[in-house]
């Protein structure tokens, strides 16, 4: 991985209109998920994990959206 790719990655990347509407969408779509989890499974470790795994899911796409339209020399 080269210098640009991480000085973009971990740099802030101030969302536009649209893209805080797809964070929105994402946000609300990963809640719902973790709702019926939450509803549908009886509390155990497998139900943590996978309330778990929808956060990483979401925390991601979210950072997909933030640094989408990467320079080509940080790729």
């Amino acid at each position: 991985m080269n210098l640009e790719r991480l000085e973009w990655d971990f740099r802030y990347h101030k969302p536009d209109e649209v893209a805080v509407e797809r964070h929105a969408a994402l946000r609300n779509a990963c809640h719902d998920l973790a709702v019926l989890i939450n509803d549908a499974c009886q509390d155990s470790r497998e139900k943590s994990l996978a309330i778990t795994k929808v956060e990483e899911a979401m925390l991601w796409a979210n950072a997909a959206i933030a640094r989408e339209n990467r320079p080509e020399s940080a790729k």
